[in-house]
Parts: structure tokens; sequence; C-alpha cells
């Protein structure tokens, strides 16, 4: 590589100078030295630095440019970028919010990814940092008279008087108080703090430890992310009105589907809510990524360099404790069948928050990727993906920055590329949660959700019903027993605790449910949001038994719960919800019934 240095001098130059009202002015004795540039040449590259030095009345100005072959600009479709895609240079547009995958703008507080920046302001020797959490404070002794000229019969009588009366200040023994050399109020209660150390347990101490030696999070955030994060909602609902739809087919599946090269490895974590299998499994959005992988499964060459799929079952701490694990682990398979989902390279069970199968979790797809593999983490809305990824990041020891966690569906709105979980060059990506319109949950507000989410480990409601009598799910549900072969049934209702039970008779059914909606039976929270949620329908299910001691079969209703059916015969009932709502006939989850039953009424946990 070769390196040329040229210089250009210039006698008696003149510098012409334009004010605001465009008089010319012409400066001559002004020394100027021009250092026309530095070359860096190679047998690929060549690039060109040029700077222009200008010194004029003891003030200097530096002109910086640099050109090169390629320029960044806008992706297609669009100049506005507003998502993040997780590739490479994605960082070139702009930054991106490491919570969520939005690019970040400080212009307009009504659009998607508005932050603050940190600013600096320096005023003498004071240095305040503002939106931060450190502010140096100016020196409050500046203009302070040291001299004591006038004050030294005040001096003189405030220590005749101590002396008289009050000596304690003077003792000499006590402990230095406030105000003595460097001693502040701070200093006085970590010496306090201390000493109530000393009476505490061992185990409170450690506890005490941990919890200072906790980093904060100092990671800029968009003013969504903070809302979340902060307060478990979106304050500024024009902001989400105006981010755009993901396209999964556009953006995942194509780049799934494109064979890989030689020792990189795809690999596609489907990550289900086992608390609602069937309603945030993703058999819509991926149904062409299942369709080509059971195109090629009979080709070997094809196959290797296609995707590999790993079901992960999560929020298994919200299911009830007497279902086995290899129960649930036939059962999960079973459902993902039905589903449409192909050969899968291997099904985990996981809780993020209780720490259960991350670990195992880890390890297999630490082996699966390879130290150059691709791992994609694709799901429902609120199935809990970035849960999980926080959850691997902590037990795999990466600092890397913590995603945003709510309880709020669609968190995250962009491709997120993260680093750090996997091993050498592999990279984990976060993708936005799966819309599905047929959830029961996505027509509710922020308050009806809070009602219907499973936040505890389900408990059984059972009820034992008889033909003409009919059971009230809040206002969302509702499931009549038309005729039986035999006098009664026993259904099991599995849902939010919150939500509001009631069984009647179907005679009174409509009546009731229009008198009490939004009333006594909660979720809706309000009379006039029942026309809001759609059109209230029927449908009429045939289900039979062989036996009142196991359940024989589940009505599941996509984001809210479902009914476990048990009886010994035949029966004909009659489910009531709003149009557009996902419904399920599928195998038991659980086989047992509450060891209690409900008593007709109103009931509310």
């Amino acid at each position: 590589m070769a390196v040329l240095l040229s210089t250009v001098a210039v006698t008696k130059p003149r510098l012409k100078l334009f004010n605001d009202s465009g008089i010319k002015h012409e400066i001559s004795s002004i020394p100027i030295n021009i250092f026309t540039g530095l070359s860096l040449e190679n047998k690929k590259h060549t690039r060109r630095l040029c700077f222009v030095n200008f010194v004029a009345k003891n003030q200097t100005s530096i002109v910086t440019e640099q050109r090169g072959h390629a320029k960044i600009g806008p992706r297609r479709g669009g100049k506005d970028l507003v998502l993040s895609e997780g590739r490479e240079e994605d960082e070139n547009y702009g930054p991106i919010c490491p919570g969520c995958g939005v690019f970040m703008q400080d212009k307009d507080t009504n659009l998607p990814g508005y932050y603050k920046k940190r600013e600096v302001i320096v005023e003498r020797d004071e240095v305040v940092e503002e939106g931060g959490a450190e502010e140096y404070v100016v020196d409050e002794l500046e203009g302070f008279d040291d001299g004591f000229e006038g004050d030294e019969e005040e001096l003189e009588d405030g220590i005749e008087e101590d002396e008289e009366g009050d000596v304690s200040n003077l003792d000499g023994f006590s402990p230095a108080g406030v105000g003595y050399g460097n001693i502040t109020e701070e200093i006085i209660e970590k010496q306090r703090m201390k000493k109530e150390q000393k009476k505490m347990s061992k185990a409170e101490r450690k506890r005490l430890a941990r919890e200072s030696n906790k980093e904060k999070d100092g990671v800029t955030v968009c003013a969504r992310c903070h809302s979340l994060r902060n307060y478990g909602q979106v304050k500024n609902q024009k902001a989400e009105n105006l981010i755009p739809d993901f396209d999964f087919d556009r953006l995942i599946t194509t780049r799934l589907m494109k064979p890989s090269g030689s020792g990189n490895v795809t690999v596609v974590v489907m990550v289900v809510d086992c608390a609602d299998f069937d309603g945030s499994f993703p058999k819509r959005a991926a149904q062409s990524l299942f369709k080509a992988l059971e195109g090629v499964k009979d080709d070997p060459r094809t196959s290797k360099k296609l995707p590999k799929l790993v079901l992960v079952g999560t929020k298994v701490d919200l299911l009830p404790s007497q279902i086995s694990p290899t129960r649930l682990d036939r059962w999960v398979r079973q459902r993902a069948r039905a589903g449409g989902a192909p050969k899968l390279s291997g099904v985990y069970l996981v809780s993020s928050c209780k720490d259960v199968g991350v670990r195992n979790l880890l390890s297999f797809i630490k082996e699966l990727a390879g130290p150059r593999g691709n791992v994609w983490v694709i799901g429902a809305q609120n199935a809990g993906k970035s849960t999980l990824i926080n959850a691997l990041a902590k037990k795999g020891g990466a600092k890397v920055t913590k995603l945003t966690e709510a309880p709020v569906p669609g968190t995250t709105i962009g491709i997120l590329r993260i680093g750090g979980i996997l091993s050498a060059k592999a990279k984990m990506y976060d993708t936005p949660g799966l819309l599905h319109p047929y959830l029961m949950s996505m027509r509710l507000n922020r308050d009806e959700q809070k009602m219907v989410e499973i936040r505890k480990e389900l408990q059984p409601r059972t009820y034992r019903v008889k033909a003409g009598q009919t059971i009230h799910v809040g206002g969302l549900m509702r499931l009549d027993l038309n005729q039986a072969s035999v006098q009664t049934i026993y259904v099991t209702v599995w849902a939010s605790p919150n939500v509001s039970l009631h069984m009647g008779k179907m005679e009174n059914a409509d009546e009731f449910w229009k008198n009490h909606i939004g009333v006594r039976l909660q979720p809706p929270t309000g009379e006039d949001r029942a026309s809001e949620l759609g059109k209230w329908e029927e449908r009429e299910i045939r289900v039979s038994g062989t036996s009142w001691d196991a359940n024989s079969i589940d009505i599941s209703v996509a984001g809210l719960g479902w009914f476990s059916v048990g009886l010994k015969g035949e029966a004909t009932l009659t489910l009531w919800t709003y149009d557009g709502i996902e419904i399920t006939l599928r195998e038991p989850l659980v086989l047992d019934r509450a060891p209690f039953l409900e008593r007709p009424g109103f009931f509310v946990a």
C-alpha cells in the first residue's frame, strides 16, 4: 500500500467574506495552509480524505469531507424506515431501540420510536446531564467571604452560652456529627445501617448485598418501551396506530426457506403458550413454512439445508400441577401435528419465570445451531418470546440488553438481532408477535385483558349440569346443555379466576345476559361493550364419553380458556360466543375435575 502526501503553498492569499447583507470583504494578510489530502492506495480500494484548514484572528475551524464509493440509502419500500429487519446494515440507517426493534427518532412524539436525547450543558465548572441520573453541583462556596469581620463578638457570645448551658457539642468523646470535617448525613446514615446489619441474620445480609449489586439498566429505549417497562401500558396510542403491520412471509419465511450455505444452520424456535395452546400456535402465519418443509421431507439433500423446527411450550407453571410431564409432552406433540407442523427436531416445555427447563433448551439450541447458525424465535403475540430470550441470556451468562417484557400483546414490533447468547458467531433473532385475530383477548381493552389473563396456576371450577341449564363465563361465552342420554354431566371451567361465572336456566339465559352483561357478567367492563365485541352467535356441539370419573373432551375458546366435559353417554351442547372467535374440540388436557362442585348462581374467586 502506498501513502502519498501532497501540499500546496499559496503566496499572498486573499480570503473573501460575506456578511448577512451580502457586502463583500477581502482580507489579504491571513496565513493559509492548505493540506490537499492524504491518499491510501492498495490494489482493491482507494479512499481519499480531504482536509481544509483556515486560520483567521486566532480562530481555527476544520472542515472534514470523506468520499467513498458507496452510499447507504433507504431500502426499497419507502424512504422512512420504521421497523428493523434484523440485518447487519440496519444499524447504519439510525439507532434501533434495543427493547422492541423500532428505529428511534427525537423529532415527533406522535411517531413510533420517539426518545429524548441526553444533553450535556457546561457552565463554568458545572456539568449537568439532562435526562441522566448523575448531576455535578456547582461549588456552593463560590463568592463566600471567608472573613469574620464584625462577627467576633457573636462568636464569643455563642461560646460563652455553650459553656454555661449545653456542653454536649464540645464533648471530645462523642461521635462526630454532621458538618465536622467531611462528614455528611449520608455518612451518618451508612454508619447507622452498618450497626443494624450486624443485628440482621446472614440470609438477610446476603439479600441486601444482592440488591445493592444489581446493575442499573442504563440503556436508552424508546418512549413506548419506557412506558411498558415502568407502567405496563402504552401511553401514546397515536404512535401505536402508526406502527405498520408485520409481514411474516416477506421478512421471515423467504429468508428461512433460502438454503443455507455450508456450516450455516437455521433453527426455528416456535414458542407456544401452554395455557392457550391452540390459540397461540402459529398454524396460519407459518402455513407456507410448514408446506415447504413437508414437501421436501423425502429429499435428503434439500432437507439438510432447510430450517430445523423446535417447539417450545412456555408458561408450564400456569398449568394444573396434577398433569404429569410425560402426558403433557405427548399432548403437546399431538396438538402440534393437528396444527400442521411437520417433523419436529425437539419439543421442550419450559417456564421462563420459574426457570424450569431453560438450561436444557439452551444446550440443545447451541448444539443444533453450531458455531455459525441462525436461530429465529417466532410465535404469537404475548406468547412469551422476549421473556424466554431474556431467560436464555441470563442462564448463559450473556451480557445483552434486556428485551422489553409486558403482558400487552405486540410488545416487540421489529426484528432484533441478538448476539452473545449462542456459541461463537451464531446469532439469535427475536421477531414480532404474530397477530391472531381469532383470539378473544385481541378484542378486549387493556382492563379486560388483565381480567382474562392467567397469572397463577389454573384451578378447576366444576358444575354438575342437567338438561336445560346453562353456564355463563363472564359476558364472553355461554354453554347450554340441550339434551343428554344421561341425567347429568360434569362441566369444568378452566379460565382466569377474575372472570365471573354463573349457572342458571336456559329459558332465562338471553334476558339474563342482556341485563347483567358488563355489570355482574364481567368482562366486558361496560354495558355498551357487548356491541363493540361482535355479533353473538351459537354453535352446536355433540360430545360423547365413557366415564364420569375423567373428562372426555375439551372445548377450547382461543384467548379465553376452555371447558372440559365428562359424561358416560352422549349429549348435545350449544356454545355461544362472538363471531370470528376460534373454537377447537380436542383431547382433554386435564383428566381430573375439581374435588368440590360449584353451586348455581354467581361465583367469583
